[in-house]
């Protein structure tokens, strides 16, 4: 066997992964086709203000990486955007960026506001708000679906389990759009910077209510509960007060305005679902495969890891390209057909190990009512205007998408 040192690679043949103008200029499915043939561990080579790292882009290696927490870290952060910039702020504080038994016993007091009881009255809810929203877009001549559908489902979810006034929910949106995904390349790395300062300052006001007045909500969890007989810090109620609101809502947002602009492109899976010849479980797993909003995660190595070959030094950042390893053919037959009843269907939307997504079900959930909505209310979608993109590395997605929706009759 032969182990290639990292820094002899050669990635200008490849775009830059790191370059969010490449997610929209690059023909994607091609790209990650010839990088899971040609360079399934490919090192992305250094630029003037950034370190290189590694993108692994099979399915079956990046399911190995994500189960390995012994030899990769998240605690140095789990995204490109804080790894290339040496580490992240929340590393230990928040359960993504964290490892080990601090991780698992954060991570149950989490779960207990997520109890099977709260999680099927949340159910109840999406779907009744969904039904609402959709049957306002079908009686205008158009709207935009993201922004008018897409964009209040999963903060309203999350807003009722965490309990946030209604009225902040809105700019909780905005916000978090910012942090995650510029929406225009003009937008600055200030800008991201001030709007996540803006969401842990306002958690940091109401996780201090709720401290004084603690109610059933998840925050009144994080704000009053123990771990190892220890409150939390104030930094680790922020920041998992922070990722839940990130990871709830971004990621479900992308996948039902996917959605759509898929059933536009596929006429035949539009039929497949309005006919009932696919359930909606089925259908849910295949649209959070095929438009895979979470487009990578990251991992710094702890240790000298040899992967397929390659020597991946200690220190050296990782990158666990999901939209890759999801259109892997090697785990999805024909991976680029769209197919609602695909069986079966192990994707990694959500990642994938220890730090799977706590907020599944959720995401899940929003996606399955928007899907279940378009079944029994909608009759046709049209297409009315150029759909607008994120600018990010990170997510991908559509800000805005201009439609009309024929009412079911």
């Amino acid at each position: 066997m032969t182990v290639q040192p990292a820094r002899a690679h050669d990635g200008l043949r490849f775009p830059d992964l790191a370059d969010p103008r490449t997610f929209i200029d690059t023909d994607l499915p091609a790209l990650w086709r010839e990088l899971r043939a040609a360079s399934p561990v490919h090192w992305n080579p250094p630029a003037e203000d950034r370190p290189g790292f590694w993108a692994v882009s099979r399915y079956e290696d990046v399911l190995a990486v994500y189960k390995d927490n012994k030899r990769f870290t998240s605690e140095q952060g789990n995204v490109l955007s804080t790894l290339l910039q040496g580490g992240d702020s929340a590393g230990g504080k928040m359960l993504a960026v964290t490892d080990g038994v601090r991780h698992r016993e954060t991570r149950k007091l989490m779960q207990k506001s997520f109890s099977p009881r709260v999680l099927e009255h949340v159910g109840q809810l999406v779907r009744r708000r969904t039904r609402q929203l959709i049957a306002e877009v079908v009686a205008r001549p158009e709207a935009d679906f993201a922004t008018d559908v897409a964009d209040h489902i999963p903060i309203n979810t999350i807003g009722d389990l965490m309990d946030i006034p209604v009225a902040d929910r809105g700019k909780l949106v905005d916000w978090n759009n910012r942090t995650l995904s510029r929406y225009d390349e003009g937008d600055s790395q200030l800008d991201e910077w001030l709007a996540r300062n803006e969401i842990l300052l306002y958690f940091g006001e109401l996780a201090r209510r709720r401290r004084e007045s603690p109610g059933d909500d998840v925050v009144s969890a994080l704000a009053t509960g123990l771990v190892d007989g220890e409150p939390l810090s104030e930094d680790e109620i922020i920041f998992n007060c922070y990722s839940l609101v990130l990871g709830a809502d971004e990621s479900s947002r992308m996948s039902s305005i996917g959605a759509l602009i898929a059933f536009i492109e596929h006429p035949d899976q539009w039929r497949a679902l309005k006919n009932g010849e696919v359930s909606i479980a089925d259908a849910t797993e295949e649209v959070l495969r095929w438009t895979t909003p979470a487009m990578h995660f990251g991992r710094r190595a702890v240790e000298d890891v040899v992967l397929r070959d390659e020597l991946i030094r200690a220190g050296d950042v990782v990158t666990l390209w999901n939209s890759a390893a999801n259109f892997d053919e090697d785990a999805f037959p024909d991976a680029h057909r769209f197919d609602l009843g695909r069986k079966p269907n192990r994707h990694v939307a959500f990642g994938h190990g220890p730090h799977f997504c706590i907020g599944a079900f959720l995401g899940r959930a929003h996606v399955s009512a928007v899907l279940e909505a378009l079944r029994d209310q909608v009759a046709g979608i049209e297409l009315r205007g150029e759909p607008r993109r994120l600018y990010s590395n990170f997510v991908y997605g559509y800000q805005g998408l201009p439609v009309a929706l024929t009412a079911e009759r």
